[in-house]
């Protein structure tokens, strides 16, 4: 890691990363262990990339936590997810609030349960002064969603022409810019309806590593992946 960290550019890092982060399940059944074991070794995941972003001055993380499509999986993983969730994002508080992280959650959050609302708002209202990096947590996230919620919400003011910037206005990430950087792991090459329209210009990282086994200095080396980029906006 203190290698890695030499070859950063300080001066030249992303303002924002959005992370997909995919692979629990396979790694749980890689290591012959029920599928909320993978989930949670997730949140450690979590812990370590949060700390290592803020730590280098990263002023926004978005990390895709839980999409509008993973309703459809089993009742006992989605239960087992929101009671992670729940306990996860409490038990964390306290650091994210040392740290000087500020929570933000992206996504359709009124239907989530109501006892997970319940926790995420007072997480959210306890640490809204913070003045570090933003942890933007997308739930019942989806990105053709919020869209559509953006253009109702636009209708519904009844405004009569729509730009670019008043339109970026009504998505649930504002007032984030727009990830300059998006990860992947596990080796899917797809964006699953994530951030579809603030991803127009973002440079893609992909690696096959397992979201449980990616941590700082994965993070640290996609990092670096960017910093060889030459970034073109269309072209």
């Amino acid at each position: 890691m203190e290698e890695l960290l030499k070859k950063l550019d300080r001066s030249r890092l992303p303002a924002h990363v959005a992370v997909i982060m995919d692979g629990n399940r396979r790694w749980a059944r890689l290591h012959n262990l029920p599928v909320p074991v993978g989930h949670a070794k997730g949140v450690e995941s979590v812990r370590a990339v949060v700390k290592t972003a803020s730590d280098l001055g990263i002023k926004a993380l978005t990390l895709y936590a839980f999409s509008t499509e993973n309703w459809s999986r089993s009742k006992f993983e989605v239960h087992s997810l929101m009671l992670l969730l729940k306990k996860a994002i409490a038990d964390y508080s306290l650091e994210l609030g040392e740290n000087g992280v500020r929570l933000m959650i992206s996504g359709r959050l009124s239907e989530m349960p109501l006892s997970a609302r319940k926790v995420l708002n007072a997480v959210v209202e306890r640490l809204k002064d913070n003045k570090g990096m933003v942890m933007n947590v997308a739930l019942n996230y989806g990105g053709r969603q919020e869209i559509m919620d953006a253009v109702n919400a636009l209708l519904e003011q009844k405004i009569k022409k729509v730009d670019e910037e008043v339109f970026a206005g009504a998505l649930y990430t504002w007032p984030l810019p727009d990830p300059d950087l998006l990860i992947r792991t596990s080796g899917e090459s797809r964006i699953s309806n994530f951030l579809l329209w603030q991803t127009a210009y973002s440079e893609f990282y992909i690696t096959e590593t397992l979201w449980p086994d990616f941590k700082g200095e994965q993070f640290v080396e996609a990092l670096l992946d960017y910093q060889a980029r030459e970034r073109r906006r269309g072209t």
